[in-house]
């Protein structure tokens, strides 16, 4: 069983969290960036609409991910040039796990064993890169 989905808009990642205080005795917590939210639900929908109502992977995949990231206006035009800088990559991977299994792809994002690639990309640089910012997503049920 394989599960492509592809999301197109700004891929955000998941970042730290920030104190806003204590209700009833318990810290409060939050978000810092608010790029995450929507980038998670265009990822969840997405996800959704690939899983067309089939129940969740509940065993091991191996996944892959490819972010189409936005060029900088300033990176050379003809040239192919690699997004080094923010946001990590590691991050967008994690709050796209969690969108991924809040939409029911898989019980838990415990169950990736291995990726075969995660890459950070310019649009059109690279065989893998969407025509605009978004993410390529492919997860394959071994076993």
């Amino acid at each position: 069983m394989t599960i492509e989905i592809t999301v197109y808009g700004n891929p955000a990642p998941q970042g730290s969290k920030k104190f806003v205080g204590v209700i009833n005795g318990h810290g409060m917590m939050v978000e810092s960036s608010k790029k995450v939210k929507p980038w998670r639900q265009d990822v969840k929908a997405a996800a959704l609409a690939a899983r067309a109502g089939a129940p969740p992977i509940d065993g091991p995949v191996i996944a892959r991910m490819v972010f189409t990231m936005p060029k900088p206006a300033s990176a050379p035009k003809r040239k192919r040039t690699y997004p080094d800088k923010k946001p990590d990559l590691s991050k967008l991977v994690r709050s796209t796990e969690d969108a991924l299994t809040e939409a029911g792809i898989w019980r838990d994002d415990a169950r990736v064993c291995e990726y075969v690639r995660v890459a950070k990309v310019y649009p059109n640089e690279d065989p893998e890169s969407l025509d605009s910012p978004g993410v390529r997503i492919t997860i394959e049920k071994i076993g």
